[in-house]
């Protein structure tokens, strides 16, 4: 008596090459976003990764380089994954090549 019947209404049908359409906008966000991750992350990573990785391999003996510990030495001896540092006179330390992270000018350390 008080409460009246409800009746479904049927949405209009939509065209073929519309729901494609729809589709394509919808996943443009999800792929612009993907692409600026890409110039702005990864991209400069990759960089910096190749920038190391031709500093390790330019490394000689006398160089003077800092390691990720924060030590500061002169290379005396190099093998093909480690690096031997001399810290002090006749005080020489083996790091991995991978722990240089900085080259430094000549006559840094004294």
């Amino acid at each position: 008596m008080f409460i009246t019947s409800a009746f479904a209404q049927t949405a209009p049908a939509a065209a073929g090459g519309g729901d494609m359409q729809s589709s394509l906008m919808s996943m443009l966000p999800l792929v612009l976003m993907f692409v600026v991750l890409y110039f702005v992350m990864i991209r400069p990573q990759m960089k910096k990764q190749k920038e190391h990785r031709a500093m390790i391999d330019a490394l000689a003996k006398g160089d003077e380089v800092a390691t990720v510990g924060g030590v500061l030495g002169k290379v005396s001896k190099l093998t093909d994954s480690y690096v031997s540092l001399e810290v002090a006179t006749g005080v020489e330390l083996q790091v991995q090549r991978s722990a240089v992270v900085q080259v430094l000018p000549k006559g840094s350390i004294k």
